[in-house]
């Protein structure tokens, strides 16, 4: 079975979206390289918060618009409770953390399960369920926005450096 991998990109003051979820200032750090190449085939089905969903793809209208700059192509599964009427092709809607992390786990069988958005990954580390967390830093300042890990008056979570690539970090969360 993979792990449960809370995936993201950075600034270097913390922030994994712009104010109001704006993603627009991650488009010139992204673009196909050979992290998203490594990774997407990794990947057997993405957990995905509705803000993060419905939210904006820094590539989008481009021929890199998706997740992993259009590299993935699996199973999605969105964490809503806000479950649109019409099907939307190859995602599931779930109103439950334990929910929709099982359909996550089935459908990525043996590979990885991608968490992506703040809010679920927060929910996830909450109820000891998230594995690990992969960063990428990326050298900007945005000064204001989302949060990578944002839990006013919680308590710490430990974490275990488990490896680093340039400006990529991968951190175990201890249980």
């Amino acid at each position: 079975m993979g792990k449960v991998q809370y995936q993201c990109a950075m600034s270097v003051d913390g922030f994994i979206a712009g104010p109001g979820g704006d993603m627009s200032w991650m488009s010139e750090y992204m673009g196909g390289g050979a992290q998203e190449s490594e990774l997407a085939p990794k990947v057997g089905a993405l957990l995905i918060g509705s803000r993060t969903f419905r939210g904006d793809d820094p590539n989008k209208g481009t021929d890199q618009e998706g997740a992993y700059s259009g590299q993935y192509t699996g199973p999605s599964i969105v964490l809503t409770h806000d479950i649109p009427a019409e099907p939307v092709e190859n995602v599931t809607f779930v109103d439950d953390l334990h929910g929709a992390l099982a359909a996550a786990k089935a459908a990525a069988g043996d590979k990885d399960v991608s968490v992506l958005g703040a809010d679920v990954a927060r929910q996830l580390i909450e109820a000891g369920l998230l594995d690990e967390i992969l960063v990428a830093i990326t050298p900007v300042l945005l000064g204001d926005g989302v949060r990578l890990f944002d839990h006013p008056g919680g308590t710490k979570v430990r974490l275990e450096v488990i490896g680093t690539d340039g400006t990529t970090i991968t951190l175990r969360v201890l249980k």
